[in-house]
């Protein structure tokens, strides 16, 4: 048996003949699958997977058929074989790889083309073992995108079912409500911390002034914006996911967030009329079906390969705009800020904790210029709003770059720099209801919300528990760990 398939191998070595499809096809499945095992989390929509296809093989398969068809006018058609597929093998090769590693760089690009062109004529009479050698590399990563594979085959969205009929809640308080989401942005409390040591108090008094209610405990029960807001979105708990053949690599978060799910349904159910306000395309990267009635950002504006941080908008004068233009209706404005924003998410040898604190403390004070100015604007056209500020996780100050965090640390102040977030809520008419003590992870916020609108408590019945979670990959077995309970207190318990 080895000895026929030894036979079989050698003679598809001597056979001089390749497919061009086929030649095509190899050199450009590695590229398309390496590029999948890095970014899965943002290009996993059909409409990607066809864009990719189209890049990595349509058209490179087209413009060999079209150059072949000169060639075999211009040139004797025997000598095709000789050089052409391998260039075109090598060129697919190199070109899909820049693509996959630094996006359509034109002289990246060029310079692909051009070794692809060089090196496809020198090694013309050894395609076979260049195929061989890219199959190889093929077979070496494909392993690494079956659990990815197998998470998007049986992930479920059964978690986001509610315990009771929160979702059919009839609001007999219909304000216009405004979610603002400073990204990063901690406490006011921590703020006053060893490793924040900032006087933040002439922002805190400014909310306090215009009828804000500071939460000072708050915090967020997963460490990223991603696993943060589709917890918020859902009113429930996902633990990161199904852990089966590894920690879920969050592809389906922006779909919860900013697809259907039970914030938006409950919200739609009392005819209010949502907005989605973004100031980069981050919730988008991924092309999700946008369940918001409005968007600032088009899909047909995002490349089919952002990473979601080009395209920044005028988020401040988007949504004042959109603030005017639907004064008769009942509204719920999402609106995501990148600032402050946490530390830098990669290590890096010319940063430090110390730098990124300074760098961190900066942008707070960026925010809280963007924050005055929305809020002031809101107040004089729509003063009797729910507003509320509410931060999506800590800033990771006293790290010195965000993912440090996956190592275990007994740290408390690295723990609370980590869940810590600005929450200031302005209850219409300073009605503020006498269970906002209840607002203590975000979580529960919604339900908190939607219990005071609908003037039934009996929602708060099935607050979710108030823990926060993280993942740790170093100075421990790799898993989801609670890292604070329901008393607020530092804990490492493996779930």
């Amino acid at each position: 048996m080895l000895q026929k398939l030894i036979l079989k191998f050698r003679r598809f070595l001597e056979d001089k003949n390749t497919n061009p499809v086929l030649a095509i096809f190899i050199a450009c499945i590695y590229a398309l699958l390496y590029y999948y095992d890095k970014n899965y989390a943002i290009i996993n929509s059909k409409p990607q997977f066809a864009f990719l296809v189209a890049i990595y093989f349509v058209l490179p398969l087209v413009a060999f058929y079209i150059i072949n068809f000169a060639h075999n006018i211009l040139i004797k058609p025997k000598q095709q074989k000789l050089y052409l597929v391998s260039i075109f093998n090598l060129i697919t090769f190199f070109s899909t790889i820049v693509i996959s590693l630094y996006g359509f760089n034109v002289l990246k690009l060029i310079l692909a083309i051009v070794l692809g062109i060089i090196l496809g004529y020198i090694l013309k009479a050894h395609l076979k073992k260049v195929l061989v050698i890219q199959c190889l590399l093929v077979f070496m990563v494909l392993p690494k995108l079956i659990p990815d594979f197998y998470r998007e085959i049986t992930y479920s969205k059964q978690w986001m079912q509610q315990p009771d009929a929160i979702e059919k809640a009839v609001f007999k308080k219909r304000p216009n409500i405004y979610l603002i989401q400073p990204d990063g942005y901690t406490s006011f409390s921590t703020f006053k911390d060893s490793i924040h040591n900032y006087d933040n108090s002439a922002f805190e008094d400014f909310l306090k002034g215009n009828g804000f209610n500071i939460y000072n405990d708050y915090r967020s029960n997963y460490f990223s914006t991603l696993t943060s807001n589709s917890s918020l979105f859902a009113m429930k708990h996902h633990y990161y996911g199904n852990t089966t053949l590894g920690i879920n690599p969050r592809h389906n978060r922006r779909n919860e967030i900013v697809e259907s799910n039970p914030v938006l349904r409950t919200l739609k159910h009392n005819n209010y009329k949502t907005f989605l306000m973004l100031q980069v395309p981050y919730l988008l990267s991924n092309r999700p079906n946008v369940g918001f009635d409005y968007c600032n950002i088009s899909l047909d504006d995002i490349s089919y390969i952002s990473r979601g941080f080009k395209g920044e908008t005028n988020l401040k004068e988007d949504t004042k705009q959109q603030i005017l233009e639907h004064k008769n209706s009942q509204n719920f404005f999402f609106v995501e800020s990148m600032l402050p924003s946490h530390i830098i998410t990669n290590y890096s040898a010319t940063t430090s904790a110390n730098e990124e604190r300074k760098i961190y403390i900066d942008r707070v004070e960026e925010a809280n210029a963007w924050l005055r100015d929305i809020i002031t604007f809101i107040d004089e056209n729509d003063p009797n709003a729910l507003v509320i500020i509410a931060a999506d996780h800590g800033g990771y100050v006293g790290f010195n770059y965000s993912l440090e965090s996956e190592v275990k640390t007994e740290n408390p102040l690295l723990v609370n720099s980590i869940f810590s977030s600005l929450l200031a809520i302005k209850w219409p008419h300073n009605q503020v209801p006498k269970y906002d003590d209840k607002l203590k992870t975000s979580v529960n916020l919604f339900r908190v919300l939607f219990s005071y609108l609908s003037d039934d408590t009996s929602y708060l019945e099935n607050l979710q528990d108030d823990k926060s979670y993280i993942i740790i990959r170093r100075k421990a077995p790799t898993g989801v760990y609670e890292y604070i309970n329901e008393l607020s207190e530092p804990v490492f318990k493996k779930r």
